[in-house]
This record gives structure tokens, sequence and C-alpha cells, in this order.
């Protein structure tokens, strides 16, 4: 048996901080073989750059994962050809620099994972989801042991569909970009893995990460406002994923919560 964490989306400095006190630990004491994180709001919630997705990195991170605002920070679209083990979204515009998927390997056991942009309430230039996961899982299926599939969606529908398309052709598909951790964590009749979303790490007195007031105010007056990450109840949120070695099926998915 094989133990892989996915953790939600790391929103600004408080989200980096976390991973960079708490993952090293973490990972000795839940036994983990693979840590792959979604960091698409890792630079002050909006994007990452190149030293960010290092040092997430070094601390323990196997792979990275990006989602819509993969674009946000000015430079990165020339970093994330020279950073290892990060991949943007998969089904965004083939000429897009950087790659649609990543390998990681341990003990010989080698996963795959990609992630997908859902088309649904998402303002992006995306090409089908379902189409690109097939596409995908024909190349990799012969490179991986397992692949697990992130879909980057706003819709919990569009995120349920895919598993259910996806069932017993990958170990898990996880959603990620709403940030809030959903209690729908199982494994599918055909042995995938499915959790709606993985919930964010970050500061949880907030909206979203956010600093809460601007927030309430905007919805009651619709006036822009500059809104700033917030600081307090940092957490860690993602899924904890047990795979049967010999079958590449998932036997368990949990949602896991680590607190300052």
């Amino acid at each position: 048996m094989l133990k892989l964490l996915f953790i939600g989306d790391i929103v600004g400095r408080p989200g980096r901080e976390i991973i960079l006190e708490k993952l090293g630990r973490l990972r000795l004491d839940m036994g983990l073989d693979f840590v792959i994180a979604n960091a698409e709001n890792a630079a002050a919630g909006a994007g990452i750059t190149g030293s960010i997705a290092k040092s997430l990195l070094e601390a323990g991170v196997d792979a990275i994962t990006l989602g819509d605002h993969v674009w946000d920070q000015r430079g990165w679209e020339t970093e994330i050809t020279q950073v290892d083990k990060v991949c943007r979204p998969a089904n965004l515009p083939a000429k897009c620099p950087g790659w649609d998927h990543v390998i990681i390997e341990t003990r010989g056991f080698r996963v795959a994972v990609f992630t997908v942009l859902g088309r649904s309430f998402m303002n992006t230039k995306a090409d089908c989801p379902f189409l690109t996961a097939d596409r995908l899982i024909d190349q990799l299926k012969a490179q991986a042991d397992a692949i697990i599939v992130e879909i980057h969606a706003e819709a919990t529908s569009e995120k349920q569909a895919l598993g259910w398309y996806l069932d017993g052709r990958v170990t898990a598909v996880v959603g990620t970009h709403t940030h809030v951790p959903t209690a729908d964590a199982r494994v599918l009749p055909r042995g995938t893995a499915f959790m709606c979303d993985l919930g964010m790490t970050g500061p949880y007195t907030s909206v979203l990460g956010r600093v809460v007031d601007p927030i309430i105010a905007r919805f009651m007056d619709g006036m822009p406002r500059r809104v700033e990450v917030a600081t307090e109840d940092v957490r860690i949120s993602g899924a904890l994923i047990e795979i049967d070695a010999s079958m590449a099926n998932a036997r368990s998915i949990e949602l896991v919560t680590v607190r300052r």
C-alpha cells in the first residue's frame, strides 16, 4: 500500500508558511510516499513564481499543479519551463508554455498527475476536460503505474461527472478551485477515489482566503476594493489516498486537516 497526499490550493504567504513548517513532519508521521499540491494561488493569493515553486519542492512537495490563475504572475510564462515537477492545466491551448503532466516515482512505483480546467462558470480558454483526460490517459497508461486527475472547476456537477466518467480508468479524481473542503470523499465502484474539493491550504478566518470585511462590502455595494490575503486560522487541507500498489486502485480516501 502506498500513501499519497494531495494538498488543496495553497493561498498566499500563510499557505506557503504552513507547508514549510509542517510538511516534513507530516510526511514522517503519516508515512507519505507522495505529496502533490495545487499552488496556483501561492503568490499573494494569485499565481505562482519560480522561487515559490522551488521552495515548495524543497519543503517536500513532489509535484505542483496549477489552475486558472496559472499566468497571473509576470514572468511565470518563462519560469515555468525552468522548474521541474510543475505542470499547468492540460486543456489549455497547446501553444501555452509548460508541461501538461508530471510523473513522480518512489520505490519503483510511478504516479502521473495532470490537471484539467472545468468549463462551467469558468472564464478560460480551455478544451473539453473529458476529451483531454481521455488523451492524457491513453498517453500515460504505459508510462505510469497510477494516474491522478485533478479537475480545477467551479461546478460540483462537472467534477462529479468527470469522476464517474473516469471511474476504473484512473486511481483518483480530485477537485480544487472552490477552496471549501467537501464531505463526499469515497471510492467509486470501479476503484477510483473521488472528492469534489480538497479545500484550501491557507487562512480560514476569511472568505476563500481573503480578508472578510472588504469582501462583504463588495457583495453589498458592488464597488471594487483591494482585498488582501487573510492571516488567521491557517490550515493545511487535502486528501489522503491509499493506493493498492498491486492493482493501482484506490483503497481509501479521506479529508486531512492540519492546523498550526
